[in-house]
């Protein structure tokens, strides 16, 4: 069993936010693979269980807020008998220019809430990580920037960061973690090519 979880906030009101990017690629990997969203609500996630490359694959959303991830997500793994190298965390980070992506076979949390969350309630820096660049505003603050609304010309560019991201995600569960690395990490969205899907 895979697990890829994708951290963001739930609600409409943080839909098409910068935060809400992990939420995004996990969307497109349940679109793609046909896998239907259901609640579980003992563990205060969505999750879409579907096949691809011979594993089965676990996407979740955690509905706790991005700051509480890992009390979604650690117990889910180990209820189902997951260890830390079976999970990987899709998020966003605003230290990347906006579409551009970074994997990690491990590390720490940059800052980040959702991804620290996580690795508390693991005990362990020692899983994969997908980062989708978000970039910063220079003019306002961090927090109004990673929940505010992406712009016209700032939302096609994510489109295409979001489905390189998913094609990674796919790549690391068909073909390894290195091959997801050598192919998809510094992936900047506004050079991908259409037809380099898995």
């Amino acid at each position: 069993m895979k697990m890829i979880a994708g951290l963001g906030n739930p609600g409409t009101a943080y839909a098409d936010t910068p935060h809400n990017v992990g939420f995004d690629v996990v969307d497109e990997l349940a679109q793609r693979l046909e896998a239907g969203w259901k609640n579980s609500s003992g563990f205060h996630a969505h999750v879409a269980r579907t096949a691809y490359a011979g594993e089965t694959l676990m996407l979740v959303k955690p509905q706790t807020f991005m700051n509480l991830s890992g009390t979604s997500v650690a117990p889910l793994l180990r209820y189902y008998g997951g260890s830390p190298d079976d999970l990987t965390v899709v998020v966003d980070d605003a230290d990347l220019p906006l579409g551009r992506l970074r994997i990690r076979a491990a590390g720490g949390s940059g800052g980040h809430r959702g991804l620290a969350s996580v690795i508390e309630a693991l005990g362990t820096e020692a899983f994969p990580r997908i980062r989708l660049g978000v970039g910063r505003d220079v003019q306002g603050g961090l927090t109004g920037h990673v929940l505010g609304k992406f712009d016209g010309k700032s939302r096609e560019l994510v489109r295409t960061m979001v489905e390189t991201a998913a094609d990674a995600v796919q790549c690391l569960t068909g073909k390894g973690l290195n091959e997801a690395m050598n192919r998809y990490n510094g992936c900047n969205a506004e050079e991908a090519q259409p037809g380099n899907r898995e």
